[in-house]
């Protein structure tokens, strides 16, 4: 078997959080961001393209953050083509500090993905949360809140609740907690868990947790290893209520300095 490689750049969203090593709060746009491609041909040919973008500007009184991620891949065996990834996330979130240790945030993010039906989502969310701990080495916030969440699918529609769905809203509570580490001078590490309790149908509830490990090469190039887990207790067959995703690769930071 022939097999084509083509690596650029690689990382892991975690949900808008900015996986830069260097978090400095005077105002100006810091961020990775990259491209990733893979094809190999014979028996069985596949291909992957994976886009991402993470950038974040922060003040000493507030943050704003974005991210973005496009996933494609696809499988082709004599002549029947099989998508098995074709997705793209994409969002803003902006936190204010209403003192030392409280802040305030609210958010929008948007997403689709083919495989599961689902043409586009979209959830507003907004809430307050707590500085756990907040030194140069180690941050942990924890927070709450109230987000709407609208989902758009493809014909003929999902199953929920036991009735077809080409739409479907609902209200949802906000519960999450995340974390910085810096392990050493070129070592660092991330993660982010959140949880939305459905607040239209009691009991099902979503949640999405991101992990990243970072490791720098230069000023400019990171190693990255990232972890990400989305799962939907309405998800019903042929899609999975759990989806994960690996990723591996290399990322460049961009922005000051």
């Amino acid at each position: 078997m022939k097999k084509l490689s083509l690596l650029a750049i690689a990382t892991l969203l975690s949900c808008g959080q900015a996986m830069a090593d260097d978090i400095k709060a005077d105002g100006q746009w810091r961020g990775v961001g990259g491209a990733a491609a893979s094809a190999s041909s014979g028996n069985t040919r596949n291909s992957t393209v994976n886009l991402t973008l993470d950038a974040a500007r922060i003040t000493a009184v507030d943050k704003w953050s974005v991210y973005g991620q496009a996933l494609f891949a696809q499988s082709k065996t004599d002549d029947k083509t099989n998508t098995t990834a074709n997705l793209w996330r994409a969002g803003t979130r902006y936190d204010h500090n209403l003192s030392e240790k409280v802040f305030g945030f609210g958010g929008l993010d948007m997403e689709h993905d083919q495989l599961k039906h689902l043409n586009l989502r979209g959830v507003i969310s907004g809430g307050l949360g707590y500085h756990v701990i907040k030194t140069a080495d180690t941050t942990w916030d924890v927070f709450g809140g109230l987000a709407y969440k609208a989902d758009r699918y493809s014909a003929p529609g999902v199953m929920i609740n036991g009735s077809t769905h080409r739409s479907y809203t609902s209200p949802e509570g906000i519960l999450g907690e995340e974390s910085t580490h810096k392990l050493s001078d070129t070592t660092s590490f991330k993660q982010r868990l959140v949880v939305f309790p459905n607040l239209r149908d009691t009991g099902e509830f979503r949640a999405v947790f991101d992990a990243g490990l970072s490791v720098a090469m230069n000023k400019t190039l990171n190693l990255t290893v990232g972890f990400q887990d989305r799962y939907d207790s309405l998800a019903q067959s042929p899609a999975k209520q759990n989806d994960t995703l690996f990723l591996a690769g290399v990322n460049m930071k961009f922005g000051a300095n």
